[in-house]
């Protein structure tokens, strides 16, 4: 199995959790964990889109530093780093959730 890549705290890019938010997708998916926690993928409410794109934008937040994996057997579980994200970007968090996920 390989090993996924995230950034700890202070490795976080403002540009590249920035870049990683500029997409109307990855901003629902990071306001879906923002307000109700971990989620396992198929849970996500998003626009019609298939497995692999899905997979595609997980994979950007994660490597932003936005996203945490939790994988139990055949199942990924994800949740917002609320903490972290606080900590090295204060604010961030709550402007998420005012926006409700939209751009």
């Amino acid at each position: 199995m390989r090993t996924l890549t995230i950034p700890t705290t202070s490795e976080m890019s403002l540009t590249k959790v920035c870049n990683a938010l500029g997409d109307p997708i990855r901003m629902k998916i990071v306001h879906c964990l923002a307000s109700s926690g971990e989620k396992n993928c198929s849970a996500f409410e998003v626009d019609h889109i298939s497995k692999s794109t899905l997979s595609h934008h997980i994979k950007l937040l994660r490597e932003a530093g936005l996203i945490q994996p939790r994988i139990e057997g055949k199942h990924h579980f994800y949740s917002l780093r609320k903490d972290e994200l606080n900590l090295r970007f204060p604010g961030l968090v709550k402007m998420i959730l005012q926006t409700g996920g939209l751009h």
